[in-house]
């Protein structure tokens, strides 16, 4: 199994620098390889301390620079946000710079924050998301970009031309219901970023491999899971920072997203969120935070395992990538944390049998654009 890392690039409260929290991350981002992890992975997001990571293409070019094998994904770029155009052409440049390292996630965003600080309606999210993530996959194989009902976009080559298909390395994040046709239909896979029980999550799934088959006419790839780990030889220690420092994550994921204010889940294509604020709710806030941190690979290694097994055992997913610096922790737990997953967890997965994340064969550039 293929195993990954993500920084999440958060300062809570501004409690440090932003320049400290990068200086800190990308240590342990550049970290990654030389402990055995498989790839490194980038979050985007806008505006506030929650994830101070604004352009995830950059930031992995960055670290395809600074590494030789380990793959590069984003986690994701958020294509409602973004001229797809522009998109295609830096995912173009960076798996050109990489050697062909980059696995491409998409999504359509959530919060309000940021939908308002780039002046785009979110009733459009998902709109946008449909039709830039279709302009984005052609023009990846294609080598041109042109169309969209909305964007209008003029024929333009896609220099430099893609070298590799994304076919069977592009993902997208999807977390309502409604969007798994959506994904299928698209013909990517998903992305997985737990936060609801795995027993509604494989429900979800069943209809995302029907509609992946039916339109598509093969079985859906295997997904790649995402989630917040905390790992020590303590099983006393390791629950008790878990509740603590997971929890606290989901307190600033509140926050964030707005999940408690009235208009969460009101925008068109969000209405699966209303679930969300109706359950906060119900059990409070530090509730909600409590059952977030029940859904994580947590405990002492063995633990950790089990718990991955056990999702395993439900989505049959093809890679795992954890976050280990998460909600103001200190720097030295998260790389305690990170060094004894390393150490002890990823020697046993990568002995199980999982579909493959590999870098695409090269390709030669079509007669249309050598021309």
């Amino acid at each position: 199994m293929h195993v990954g890392m993500s920084p999440l690039f958060q300062n809570p409260e501004n409690a440090i620098s932003d320049a400290e929290v990068y200086r800190q991350e990308v240590r342990l981002a550049e970290m990654a390889e030389p402990l055995g992890f498989d790839s490194v992975w980038g979050i985007e997001h806008h505006f506030t301390d929650y994830t101070m990571c604004p352009d995830v293409l950059q930031f992995l070019t960055y670290m395809a620079g600074h590494s030789k094998n380990i793959l590069l994904g984003s986690a994701v770029v958020v294509l409602p946000w973004h001229d797809p155009v522009r998109v295609a052409e830096q995912v173009s440049l960076i798996d050109h710079l990489s050697g062909g390292r980059l696995i491409l996630g998409l999504g359509r965003g959530l919060g309000r924050v940021e939908y308002d600080g780039f002046r785009i309606d979110m009733d459009e999210g998902r709109g946008r998301f449909v039709e830039h993530a279709q302009l984005v996959l052609d023009a990846l194989e294609k080598g041109y970009m042109e169309g969209g009902e909305a964007t209008q976009q003029p024929r333009r080559d896609i220099r430099p031309f893609p070298l590799r298909s994304f076919r069977g390395r592009t993902f997208a994040a999807a977390v309502s219901p409604e969007s798994m046709p959506i994904m299928a239909k698209l013909g990517i896979g998903l992305l997985v970023i737990p936060q609801k029980p795995w027993n509604v999550v494989r429900e979800d799934f069943e209809v995302y491999g029907k509609v992946f088959r039916e339109v598509n006419k093969t079985d859906a790839p295997k997904p790649i899971v995402g989630g917040f780990y905390f790992v020590d030889e303590s099983a006393d220690r390791a629950e008790e920072m878990a509740y603590k420092w997971i929890g606290k994550y989901y307190h600033t994921a509140m926050k964030h997203y707005e999940m408690t204010a009235e208009h969460f889940g009101q925008s068109k294509g969000y209405e699966f969120y209303k679930n969300v604020g109706k359950y906060i709710g119900r059990h409070g806030t530090q509730g909600a935070a409590d059952d977030f941190v029940k859904l994580m690979p947590w405990g002492t290694p063995q633990q950790v395992l089990e718990k991955i097994e056990a999702i395993r055992d439900v989505i049959d997913m093809r890679a795992v990538f954890g976050n280990f610096s998460y909600a103001g922790m200190p720097y030295e737990e998260a790389e305690r944390s990170m060094r004894c997953f390393a150490e002890h967890v990823i020697p046993e997965l990568r002995s199980w049998d999982a579909e493959p994340l590999e870098v695409a064969p090269l390709r030669e550039m079509p007669a249309h654009a050598a021309a």
